[in-house]
């Protein structure tokens, strides 16, 4: 499928926290604030939200870095950084709850470790890949890569580096090392360019008139 402007796109992604000034600390620290937007909110959720945030990085050593990053920070470990088929990651939980993937397919370093996120995709845990796909391929939104019912990948917009993807809910829970149960609140409401929406699966687009948010407890998708 050709690649063509989307109507649709992620223009920010904002992640609902119940203290956001400790969040933003955590985030900070981690080395994501920049990427992220933050609002408080006691929204009843339990067990795995349904979503992931995934860095993709240069090596190895860099993943390792952010991941000590985070744990230095307050995150608990879900799956230590290891070697796999594919090459080289670990997944840590956020003290507000966000799970996070940090990965490279490289198998060895070629330099020091950096600070430097060269892709952000948000995974959606969906119960139907094909036809949550179809859902935003009618929001107007490009398929970059799919791999029948167990995957969708969307192109980015403009509007910031953030990718969507959508991943089998299941599959998505054994991958994080977390039980797929979970009620209530995603905790997570993505800016949309194409205005406000909600998917099948209950997550929450608002429309984005503007990248840039309040500087208090957020920053611009860079």
């Amino acid at each position: 499928m050709e690649t063509t402007a989307s109507t649709t796109s992620i223009a920010s992604v904002t992640l609902e926290v119940a203290d956001p000034e400790a969040a933003l600390r955590f985030y900070t620290a981690f080395g994501v604030d920049t990427h992220i937007r933050l609002r408080a909110s006691e929204a009843r959720s339990t067990g795995f939200r349904g979503f992931t945030l995934a860095l993709t990085v240069s090596g190895p050593a860099t993943v390792d870095s952010f991941l000590g990053a985070a744990v230095d920070a307050g995150a608990t470990v879900l799956r230590p950084a290891a070697k796999s088929l594919w090459g080289y990651g670990g997944v840590v939980q956020a003290p507000d709850g966000t799970i996070w993937k940090v990965a490279t397919s490289a198998r060895k370093d070629t330099g020091p470790a950096t600070r430097e996120i060269d892709e952000i995709v948000l995974l959606l845990g969906v119960e139907d890949v094909k036809a949550g796909k179809q859902f935003y391929v009618g929001r107007g939104m490009t398929v970059a890569r799919s791999f029948g019912g167990k995957y969708a990948e969307f192109a980015s917009g403009e509007s910031g580096p953030v990718k969507l993807a959508l991943y089998k809910r299941r599959g998505l829970a054994k991958d994080l090392g977390v039980p797929a149960d979970g009620t209530g609140s995603h905790r997570v409401v993505l800016g949309s360019t194409g205005g406000p929406f909600t998917d099948p699966d209950g997550f929450a687009w608002e429309a984005a008139t503007s990248p840039t948010p309040a500087p208090s407890t957020a920053s611009a998708l860079s």
